[in-house]
């Protein structure tokens, strides 16, 4: 039987000293598969998760992560670590539009309708050739807001529905139907948006925003240095995915998502979350723009 001495002239609490008798218990292995096991329903861990699950300290849990970062089983970042990113996407895995456009359909209405509604009458306004970003089109009714676009079937329906529109020369990309290249790019830069609305391909905590294509990674990027305010509209199921190439950190916009798989993400983005029939906003730090 185990027993604990506690030296009253000591000011040790009594539950540092079960945490710590709870460490010894409980080998590292042990520590390691648990930890494993949370990243994989969640994708992302807190150090503070870890000492109430585990019942270990701050220093343990950290060196526990710095071991399983070393052991290239997760990637430790700054107040915890995220699971190894499930999928790096190339350009040459992308599906194309119209198979896109049929994916999540509920999930990206509900973004598209809450993203419409940030639009006001004095904005100027950057949309690309996302799918949802398309979608989003469908709600600006009566809109008195100019809008600039790389996306052509973007820029059709802005037309159609009479709202005025501007669209960026450059090389069309069959797939996506983007407007891409040095022409493209050279046109983003004599504009300054109030907004710019992005699609993405996957959302992870190092690897940021991120989309399979170099080419629209560069539009996409100078869209969010050329704008004051960044959304970026994102299914759940773009989280805890990573494309090839990276736009730009979480912390430079603001994501909105139709589900949080985990709130952790909330430690490094603003995060606005529209639930089936109900619009929720949650922040949990300012975006920072881009002045």
């Amino acid at each position: 039987m185990w027993y604990i001495k506690v030296n009253p002239r000591k000011s040790i609490k009594f539950q540092q000293i079960i945490a710590r008798y709870g460490e010894c218990l409980m080998l590292a292995e042990e520590r390691f598969g648990i930890i494993l096991e949370l990243l994989e329903k969640q994708q992302t861990v807190s150090i503070s998760q870890l000492c109430e699950k585990l019942g270990i300290s701050e220093a343990t849990a950290r060196r526990d992560l710095t071991a399983l970062d070393r052991q290239g089983r997760l990637t430790k970042v700054h107040g915890g670590a995220v699971a190894l990113r499930e999928t790096v996407q190339s350009g040459s895995d992308e599906p194309d539009f119209v198979t896109k456009s049929k994916l999540h359909i509920d999930e990206k209405e509900r973004i598209a309708r809450y993203a419409a509604a940030q639009v006001n009458d004095d904005d100027f306004v950057f949309l690309d050739a996302g799918t949802t970003v398309i979608r989003m089109v469908e709600h600006l009714t009566k809109s008195r807001a100019a809008f600039v676009t790389t996306g052509i079937t973007c820029a059709r329906r802005l037309v159609e529905m009479g709202l005025r529109a501007y669209v960026v020369g450059g090389l069309l990309k069959p797939g996506t139907e983007a407007i891409v290249g040095g022409v493209a790019l050279e046109g983003l830069q004599g504009y300054h948006f109030t907004k710019a609305f992005l699609g993405a391909n996957g959302v992870t905590v190092k690897e940021g925003v991120t989309t399979p294509d170099t080419e629209e990674a560069r539009i996409k990027a100078k869209a969010v240095e050329q704008a004051y305010m960044t959304y970026v509209l994102a299914d759940s199921s773009k989280f805890g995915k990573a494309a090839a190439v990276t736009i730009c950190p979480m912390n430079k916009v603001c994501i909105i998502t139709s589900r949080l798989p985990d709130e952790a993400y909330r430690q490094h983005a603003v995060i606005k979350e529209v639930e089936a029939g109900s619009k929720s906003e949650k922040t949990s730090r300012p975006a920072k723009p881009n002045l």
